[in-house]
């Protein structure tokens, strides 16, 4: 692999890392499963102003830079399946939240994308 390959995906994964804390910063729900908490609030404002789900986009990307980053093509491979599986996981972590966190439908309105600005 091209060592400016390498260089790329790691300036790429280490914004990623940085843009990662910032989620977990902004969104003090974060958990691994789907879940509505007691008390739980929509967050409209920063990286979630922009997507729905920026800890997956994030995430994604990250997954993404790390075969790149460790020069090996190969690696690729199975790296390539985690976009999918975390479509499917935002799916139904969707339904929940539309479902039982109120103001969630609104939010869904008001911030059109899912995972990659304006995209989807």
């Amino acid at each position: 692999m091209p060592i400016w390959v390498v260089i790329a995906a790691s300036v790429m994964f280490l914004l990623a890392y940085a843009l990662y804390a910032e989620v977990m910063r902004e969104n003090a729900y974060l958990s691994r499963t789907v879940k509505v908490e007691e008390g739980q609030t929509v967050v409209d404002t920063g990286l979630y102003g922009i997507v729905r789900h920026p800890m997956y986009a994030v995430t994604v990307l990250l997954f993404l830079m790390i075969p790149l980053v460790l020069g090996s093509w190969y690696a690729v491979i199975p790296f390539a399946f985690y976009p999918g599986v975390i479509v499917v996981r935002l799916m139904d972590e969707e339904k929940l939240l539309t479902k039982e966190l109120p103001g969630y439908a609104e939010y869904k309105k008001k911030v059109k994308y899912r995972l990659i600005p304006f995209i989807w």
